[in-house]
């Protein structure tokens, strides 16, 4: 059932497009943070003379404690509120920002950026729902769009920003301004969410008016599962552990046959409690619905490889030629701008379009691959400089652009309001662990290949596994538009 059969007199919510902007303020926050820890681990490491260990889990402790609450915190969002759980969950990751800037040694700063990734889980599947609350049909995909912008900025502007600051400051200081940095634009996310988001920011049990964007829950929809919760919590940590620390022995892969057990219990649970009469934290039934699984399989694929890219791409410029991280940082910039045009280009054409933005997009990709890959074997022979690289990955940021936001608009454009929270965050979730499944192995190829030959073979090799995995996203792409009837509309 799509969202627009359950509200047929749905009429937009003038205050649409503010919280939208105080939506993106958030995921502004959170994206910088991500990119500019990256740059900034030497330092942290020299501030604080932390291990190898302890860098590694400065990254695995957030990516863990993000994965872990997504589904969940957006079910909860459906039922309680978005709105309440959006300002806590930022207003956690400032306070956590904080913590990390003051932190005295490394175990503190792995506690703070833990509660990071906590506070990330709680809010962003909030930010997904609410867009789907908001906005409908072609202005959905406009409003995927703007959210794809802001993606792409600051996606880039954390190693730029992260290099400035750490130049700035001085390397054994200079790390604690990338969390500083977060202060005040979480602030500003959590004034403009108590000014500017629609009042209630709980949901009442009375019957709402159809007229408005959020509909009303059947009483059986307003459980929680918290059985269900907890089990999908435990397998998806126990499926990242293995990708997300260094592999000494090879007793961690158990971890991961856990978390694969651990996700048939979850599954069955799931279908005992909807046989039971209740409401499960996530409806199976939302997986027959065509453009949600391949959307959620397409995307899952697509970060499982391009989301390497920037991490090679950093490691070739840094390890394999020498060049500082500010430079390496800069290397994204033409990319980042390419994808934010792109997305606003793709957000305002999907509702026309449909799958075909996306299919489009991948094979921009594609060619942004190769064209990469062919400057890095040109350089290896002396014959073109590697700042070409700066026009070939231009190409996958127009990919960026043109495949995430528009394919979050056709994913959830059939999925209920009353599961918008809970059905972005398997989206998110499979984002996370394509993420970090894709960077674990595609960084371990390339090393395996580095280890008997050079920089230059290793990247070729890692960009062509990526390659690899975009054919496979592209296959899904062509799947869902053959599912798709002639003379349906994209978006309703």
């Amino acid at each position: 059932m799509t969202d627009g059969q359950r509200t047929p007199k749905y009429t937009p919510d003038p205050r649409r497009w503010r919280v939208l902007m105080v939506l993106v303020v958030a995921l502004f926050m959170s994206l910088i943070d991500v990119s500019i820890v990256n740059v900034a681990l030497p330092s942290i490491q020299t501030g604080l003379n932390a291990s190898h260990s302890e860098l590694q889990w400065v990254l695995s402790g957030y990516a863990l404690t993000f994965g872990i609450g997504l589904v969940s915190a957006g079910r909860a969002g459906d039922i309680f509120g978005r709105g309440p759980l959006f300002i806590i969950g930022v207003a956690l990751f400032t306070l956590s920002s904080a913590a990390a800037g003051f932190a005295p040694d490394a175990l503190w700063l792995n506690i703070s950026r833990a509660v990071q990734g906590i506070a990330a889980g709680l809010f962003n599947p909030q930010t997904i729902g609410m867009i789907q609350q908001y906005f409908r049909g072609a202005e959905r995909g406009r409003a995927f769009g703007v959210f794809g912008g802001v993606v792409g900025v600051s996606v880039a502007a954390g190693p730029i920003l992260g290099g400035l600051l750490i130049h700035w400051f001085g390397v054994a200081e200079g790390w604690r301004w990338v969390f500083f940095v977060n202060l005040p634009v979480g602030a500003l996310a959590v004034v403009l969410a108590f000014l500017w988001l629609p009042k209630p920011l709980l949901n009442s049990n009375r019957q709402r008016d159809p007229a408005l964007a959020e509909p009303a829950l059947p009483k059986q929809s307003r459980d929680l599962d918290m059985v269900g919760a907890v089990l999908l919590g435990l397998a998806v940590v126990a499926v990242l552990f293995p990708f997300l620390q260094p592999r000494e022995t090879p007793l961690v892969w158990a971890v991961l046959f856990a978390g694969v057990a651990l996700l048939g219990v979850w599954l069955w649970w799931e279908q005992r409690y909807k046989r039971l009469g209740k409401s499960p934290m996530v409806d199976l039934a939302i997986f027959q619905v065509k453009s949600f699984a391949n959307g959620t399989l397409l995307v899952s694929l697509y970060f499982l490889g391009m989301t390497s890219v920037w991490v090679l791409v950093a490691l070739y410029f840094q390890e394999g030629l020498g060049h500082t991280a500010l430079a390496s940082g800069m290397v994204g910039l033409p990319s980042a701008i390419a994808s934010g045009i792109a997305a606003l280009w793709g957000g305002r054409k999907v509702a026309t379009y449909g799958r075909k933005v996306v299919i489009g997009g991948l094979y921009v990709g594609l060619f942004g691959l190769a064209a990469s890959i062919l400057v890095v074997w040109l350089h290896s022979m002396g014959a073109a400089n590697e700042w070409w690289l700066l026009l070939s990955l231009a190409f996958v940021g127009v990919a960026q652009g043109s495949v995430i936001s528009p394919n979050q608009a056709l994913t959830l454009a059939e999925v209920p309001l009353e599961y918008a929270g809970s059905s972005g965050g398997i989206m998110q979730t499979g984002q996370r662990i394509g993420t970090s499944v894709g960077i674990a192995v595609i960084t371990a190829l390339t090393f395996t290949v580095l280890g008997f030959s050079n920089w230059s073979v290793a990247l070729i090799t890692g960009f062509t596994a990526i390659f690899v995995v975009l054919i496979l996203a592209l296959v899904v792409g062509y799947a869902d538009l053959r599912s798709r009837h002639v003379g349906d509309s994209p978006l309703p």
